[in-house]
């Protein structure tokens, strides 16, 4: 494939998802994940066909291993189809040490739906990514969005207390955990007490199921703000609690948009994605007019006194203005 053929292979491939063909969503995520040299254009191309569009509806699941994630995703996945929504679903996975692909393979525990054209699920590789998301997701998104997905689910690696950074890309994002896990304790350590809109606990059958809601219950009457967070307990290997847990969602989508908090959180996602590119970019024209030499003879003036941190910026930052 040459340079120059690649706008109007974006073209079609956008085109083609756009139709819901599953093998073009599929195409250019991969694309995505790999960092093709087409992605400007398909960036682009997706743009172009979201112009004017409602944006799909984005709901992060995160939590630690085990609190099942996946199965509630599959139950979230089912209620959204009797609506007669189309349905995304982005299942974050760790990285295999070996080829950088996904490792578990989330689509393997959503097989009920893998036969429905209108639900696409799709396995990504963290790629090392502490937040556990792979920094593909957010264009990953956009495709999916340019498909007509109108809900897409984002599930987390369960990496404990670096995954806060769904909130970032969701405009709901559920916290899941389950009894006898000591779950209370770590969300209210690892901050993703600030970032839950919903609680989920799940495995509702077992038993300390009150005592973790209790628990939740005492730190969320110290939450600040208009919105508390709302606690739903399920089962959702059995699809208990599924109508409980739409409810929520659906308050709290209520909530986002008559408060105006909804365009708050899109607009910046958007500035972030900005900002994320734009720093890239600086970073590989850094490396390209200095190289690492460069680089490694500050740092070695830094250590030995010789300069200060923020002097060896300014010389980067002015070496690449004169470049």
């Amino acid at each position: 494939m040459t340079v120059r053929s690649m706008p109007a292979d974006a073209s079609t491939l956008v085109r083609r998802a756009g139709t819901g063909d599953p093998r073009a969503v599929a195409r250019l995520i991969s694309m995505v994940e790999n960092g093709s040299p087409a992605l400007r254009e398909i960036t682009a191309e997706l743009c172009a066909v979201l112009r004017g569009r409602p944006a799909a509806r984005v709901i992060g699941l995160t939590g630690s291993p085990g609190v099942g994630k996946s199965t509630s995703t599959g139950m979230l996945v089912r209620l959204f189809r009797e609506r007669g929504l189309r349905v995304g679903v982005l299942a974050v996975d760790p990285s295999s040490p070996f080829t950088g692909g996904a490792l578990l393979g989330d689509r393997v525990r959503m097989q009920d739906h893998a036969t429905d054209p209108e639900v696409f699920i799709r396995s990504m590789a963290s790629r090392g990514h502490l937040g556990g998301l792979a920094w593909a997701t957010p264009q990953a998104l956009r495709v999916l969005d340019a498909a007509g997905c109108e809900v897409i689910l984002v599930e987390t690696v369960g990496v404990g207390q670096a995954e806060v950074e769904i909130a970032s890309l969701a405009d709901t994002t559920i916290v899941l955990l389950a009894p006898g896990m000591g779950d209370g304790v770590q969300a209210a350590k690892a901050g993703i007490l600030e970032v839950a809109d919903v609680f989920a606990v799940n495995k509702a059958d077992r038993e300390g199921v009150q005592a973790t809601v209790r628990e939740l219950r005492s730190m969320t009457a110290l939450a600040e703000g208009p919105w508390r967070p709302p606690i739903v307990t399920t089962v959702a290997s059995r699809g208990e609690g599924g109508e409980d847990l739409m409810r929520a969602l659906d308050a709290h989508l209520r909530h986002l948009e008559e408060s105006g908090e909804l365009e708050r959180r899109r607009l910046a996602r958007a500035r972030e994605e900005i900002e994320t590119l734009a720093v890239t970019a600086l970073r590989a024209r850094l490396a390209d007019v200095h190289g690492s030499a460069h680089l490694d003879t500050l740092a070695a003036d830094v250590l030995a006194g010789r300069s200060d941190p923020y002097t060896a910026a300014d010389t980067l930052l002015a070496a690449l203005e004169g470049a």
